[in-house]
Order: C-alpha cells, then structure tokens, then sequence
C-alpha cells in the first residue's frame, strides 16, 4: 500500500462526484415532498415482498420476454460489476492493486463473471439501440412526450453504457497483457480480456498507460454516469425501489374519498355524528381549505411524485391504454413525464425562483413572487380532453414494471375540474343533473323506476292462464 498524488486526485475526484449527486439527491427529495401528506406506513411485510418481486425480481417485466431478458442482463451486469468498482474504489483511495484478491476462487468466479455479464450488456445495449432507432421503431417509442430530450437521453445512455463497459476491458486488458509480459499471474480470470491481448501493443509503457486510461475512464464514468442519472429516465434505476414500496395496496378500481366530503355526508346521514374540528396552524389560526382534486403538482400525493421521478419512459402504460389505442390524446406516459417536468419548473428553474432555493423554500418564495409566471400542471401541460379520454380500466397501472399508477393523477385533476371549475363534460353534467333531481343517473322520476316491469306482470299473467 502506498499513497501518492494519483490517490489524492482520486479522492478529490471521489469526493467531487458523491457530494454533487448528494446535493441533486436532496434536491430531489425536497421536490417530492412538496406533494401533498399522505399516510404510506404500515404494511411492512406486504410492502416488501411486493418490492422483492417487482423491484428486485423484474416481476412486471416479463410480461415481454424479450425485453425482459435483455433488461435482466443490463440489470444484473450492473449489480455484479459494482463489485469491481468497490475494489477499484480502494485500490483509488489506499493506492493498492487488485485488493479483493485475497478471496482467492472466489475472485476469480467475480471477475469471468464481471467479464461475460460486460460482454452480454454490450449485446443488450446494441440490441435496445437497434429496437429504438430501426425504421419504424417500436410504436412505443414514439409519440410527441419522446421527442427532443427524451429521446436524445434514452441513446445517450446506451452509449455511455458501451463506453464504461469498453473502458472495463481496456483496463483489464492492458492489466492482463501487462501482467503476462512481466511473468506473472495477474489475479483472477478474465476470459474476454484474454482473447483481446492479442490487439494491445507490447510496449510496457504503453500498457501502463492504457491500464490507467481504461481505470480512470471507468471510474470516473460510473461517476458522471452517477450524477446524469437525476436529469435522465435512468433515474428509475434508483427510485424504483423506493416506488414500488409505497405503491398503493388498495384493490384497483377502488377510489379515495375527500375527507371533507365524507364528513358532511356522515353528518347529513347520521345527525349525531361529529364533525372532526378543522385543523388550526401553531399560532392558533385556520389552516386554509385544501382545495378539491389537483391543479399543480403541489395539490397531487408526494407519492405521484415520487412516481414521477421513477418514470422509465418506457411506454408499456400508453401502449395497452385504450383511449390512445382507439386515437384519443390520453397517453399515460405523457401525464408522468409532465408531471416530473412541472416539478423540475417549478421548483428547480432560476429563470422563475432563486436558483438556491428547491422544494418547499422555492414552494415559500413562490408565494412571495406575485409577479411570477402562471402557469399549472392542468391546462399547463395537461388538457382537459386528455383526462376524460381515460376510461379508468387500470390497464396502464398493470402494465408500468415500477407500481407507477397515472389513473390516480388523472382522477385527482378530474376532480379539480368537477369540483373546482364545473368543468365536466356535458355528458356527465347531465348525470349529475338527473343524480341531484332523480336520485340517480337516469332521466325518469324514482316513481316511475319500475315502469318497465309492467309488462313482464302481464306476460306472467298471460302464461299462467294458458298453462
């Protein structure tokens, strides 16, 4: 073991690159928390195994196989090389060499593994390449949500996937080929470095420096790679965990109350019930009526946020949702990414707030800004005619691989619509109507309910004098 400048670069380097992605992490969190409470504890043991299975387990995944096996070799070549990079870790932080050969076989059985699982990403990579840029590509990677950004991000990916996993080999090797020259056993086994040496030079020097340039192009990658993912779909790798966990548990299908409704229809029904005192701030003042449903991002869960944020873009909710199959606006996709993208506006642009404020202080400087933009997530990004295009089937909330559930955004702005705005379609203002009147959704007076059993009596009747 020894120390020199190299080491202290690598920790200044090391140090750079976890601080920064620390400070996007927090931000980010701060972000989701913006959201309105909601109550996710309990549940434990259910909440875990459906993380094991979903999270852990690719469960949703395959349900396409073929995805579904190139996205568990991307998936599981990420988890095992991360050992590798441990081990380039402290060997950059205590200036060693190899410092995990000392688990012997079982190194070796590590590093042919990091070997054949780098080669297999490649071959993934090239593979979820060609399906996303072939002519056509995959209809569910296309629509207007993917265009720009989102898919420059989802290749830009791929490639610099390519480059950590060929900066892998190069040092490898360079290490190996280096290794054979001196006469001696390089710890480990590496079956594709080995059939590579033959195209290195055989110039020490330049193995050395093409062992360095290949170490500090992988490791300062992974770091880049580190601090890309929070402005990337890729964060998903990430924040899926945390998503499926405090995914809802309630059968779909079955909606939330407003509570403030629930009271006033208990007290309407039962008048000895008791309406919950409304809650009061720590000067003893009224807390301000929570308005019904969603017009921003801050009137939506701190759950839909979360979801927000853990979004693949992969398209699986838009292309089994029956609105945007038949030709409507709706697309599932679209309602995620617009509701991260309104996050990111609001809180986190310095064209609009303090660019040193995030989260819920950029929530408090907004309320002091009154010459600030106007602009809401509902009519901001979404339209109306998107939200009552959705025919509430759960389809999208049982195809999304990560629990991301788009119907419960969409309900919420739904209701601030009905509730707020009276902005129902016509068609359902007529059923209101006929519900507030009739007491049902028909047009016919509850005295009439019956009217056409009339004629089922005199069939009846008819039978039995016949019989």
């Amino acid at each position: 073991m020894h120390f020199s400048i190299q080491n202290l670069l690598f920790l200044l380097v090391a140090l750079a690159g976890f601080g920064l992605f620390v400070w996007q992490a927090r931000k980010v969190r701060a972000n989701i928390l913006v959201g309105r409470d909601q109550d996710m504890s309990g549940h434990v043991s259910e909440r875990l195994t459906k993380t094991l299975l979903v999270a852990f387990g690719q469960q949703k995944m395959f349900k396409r196989i073929t995805p579904a096996l190139l996205h568990l070799i991307v998936y599981v070549g990420f988890l095992v090389i991360n050992i590798e990079v441990i081990e380039i870790m402290i060997d950059g932080l205590f200036g060693t060499h190899r410092v995990l050969r000392f688990l012997g076989p079982l190194y070796d059985v590590l590093m042919a593994t990091n070997e054949i699982l780098g080669a297999l990403v490649i071959v993934a990579v090239a593979a979820f390449w060609w399906r996303r840029n072939a002519k056509p590509p995959l209809k569910r990677f296309t629509g207007p949500e993917l265009r720009a950004w989102p898919k420059l991000d989802a290749n830009v990916i791929l490639y610099v996937e390519v480059v950590l996993m060929a900066a892998l080999f190069t040092m490898n090797t360079a290490d190996l080929k280096l290794h054979q020259l001196e006469g001696v056993d390089l710890p480990g086994s590496f079956p594709i470095s080995s059939l590579l040496t033959g195209l290195f030079p055989s110039s020490v020097a330049a193995l050395h420096v093409l062992e360095r340039v290949g170490w500090w192009a992988h490791i300062v990658g992974i770091l880049c790679f580190l601090n890309y993912l929070p402005s990337s779909k890729h964060f998903h790798i990430i924040m899926a965990f945390p998503n499926v966990w405090y995914s809802r548990l309630a059968p779909q299908g079955q909606f939330s109350n407003v509570d403030s409704i629930t009271h006033e229809v208990k007290a309407m029904m039962d008048p000895s019930y008791v309406v919950p005192a409304p809650a009061t701030n720590p000067d003893g003042s009224a807390v301000a009526p929570t308005p019904f449903g969603a017009k921003d991002v801050d009137d939506l869960a701190w759950t839909n946020l979360l979801s927000a944020y853990s979004c693949t873009e992969c398209g699986r909710c838009t292309s089994v949702c029956p609105a945007n199959l038949t030709g409507k606006l709706l697309s599932p996709r679209k309602i995620i990414m617009d509701t991260r993208d309104r996050v990111e506006e609001k809180y986190n642009s310095p064209l609009i707030f303090h660019p040193n404020l995030y989260g819920a202080e950029a929530k408090h400087a907004e309320q002091e800004t009154p010459d600030k933009e106007t602009h809401t997530l509902l009519r901001g990004y979404v339209t109306p005619e998107e939200l009552w295009a959705c025919t509430t089937c759960n389809a999208c909330v049982e195809a999304c691989p990560v629990n991301i559930n788009p119907l419960e955004s969409i309900i919420e702005m739904r209701r601030f619509l009905v509730l707020e705005e009276s902005a129902a379609p016509n068609s359902l203002n007529v059923m209101f109507s006929n519900i507030e009147n009739n007491g049902a959704p028909w047009a016919f007076s509850p005295s009439d309910r019956f009217n056409w059993a009339d004629d089922l009596f005199v069939t009846e009747r008819k039978v039995e004098v016949r019989s």
